[in-house]
């Protein structure tokens, strides 16, 4: 039997559309092992597919016929406590979870650098799955399906807030909310401020982040699909934040924050109460800068 552990991740981080994401301490849980027939649990309740189009399963036996193995079946508990369609990479979260663990009960045939690229073909984009398997902060590009990456492990004196309403918000919607053309002072725009993110978080220049999240190319468009997105990265910023964004295409609302700002958690969550978003969700994490790993 193989347990997997696979951390929550944070994409776009303001204006790094589709290519800078990190790793936070938000963690499903995979447990795996062979078995004849598919049998596959929630351990939590979540309501998951149980049948053979399970993410986690199909990712599983993605390796196993990479690997010219046979797969009688597979028996599948999930523990999924990023919640889905939010923006926290609950579907690389399934992918990686899957992939990292067959490779772990077939003996480990394949490296790390060709799951990132199986991952993130598989994803569609590598700013989720890429950090989801090394952890840390990921800058990437997946190019003919391979990922060219550099990761940046993090300081742990930064904590990072996460403001989840309580509904959903597909990324296939947020995405048809993007215009199909930009203009060219748009680009420069966000390749400028990409950069600085990267370079800023890893340098530990916080100042430069509340600049650096600041975007063109995604956030003006979806911040509408997001009720109450606009006073709440405002009250972020009047409240210490170094930087505040909509985490991937949402809806979660993401601030970065110094770890001695004590009183940011509950500020936000009487705020959120006196607005009437009663259902939103704030949770403090830390950066995770080991990614994926297999657990007791």
């Amino acid at each position: 039997m193989i347990k997997v552990q696979i951390p929550a991740t944070s994409a776009n981080i303001g204006a790094g559309f589709d290519c800078l994401g990190l790793a936070v301490s938000m963690y499903n849980y995979v447990t795996m092992e062979e078995q004849e027939g598919v049998e596959i649990i929630s351990s939590d309740g979540k309501p998951i597919p149980t049948d053979e189009t399970n993410l986690v399963y199909t990712s599983a036996k993605y390796i196993y016929d990479l690997c010219d193995k046979p797969l009688k079946g597979l028996r599948i508990e999930q523990v999924n406590n990023i919640p889905m369609a939010r923006g926290l990479g609950s579907s690389s979260a399934c992918i990686v979870g899957g992939l990292v663990g067959a490779n772990a009960m077939l003996g480990y045939p394949l490296r790390t650098s060709e799951l990132v690229n199986i991952a993130a073909t598989m994803e569609g984009h590598p700013d989720n799955s890429t950090p989801a398997l090394l952890g840390g902060l990921v800058t990437a590009v997946l190019s003919n399906g391979k990922v060219y990456y550099v990761k940046q492990e993090i300081a742990e004196d930064l904590r990072f807030v996460t403001i989840i309403p309580d509904f959903e918000l597909k990324t296939k919607f947020a995405r048809e909310a993007l215009p199909k053309e930009i203009p060219h002072k748009d680009g420069v725009f966000n390749l400028s401020r990409a950069a600085l993110m990267s370079v800023s978080l890893y340098s530990r220049n916080y100042q430069n982040l509340r600049i650096a999240a600041d975007d063109r190319l995604h956030q003006p468009y979806r911040l509408s699909l997001i009720n109450g997105a606009h006073e709440v990265l405002d009250f972020s910023y009047k409240h210490g934040a170094y930087a505040s964004y909509i985490s991937g295409a949402g809806s979660t609302l993401m601030s970065i924050i110094s770890s001695g700002n004590f009183e940011f958690e509950n500020t936000v969550r009487e705020f959120l109460r006196e607005q009437g978003y009663t259902g939103w969700q704030v949770n403090v994490l830390s950066i995770d800068n080991m990614g994926t790993r297999i657990v007791p």
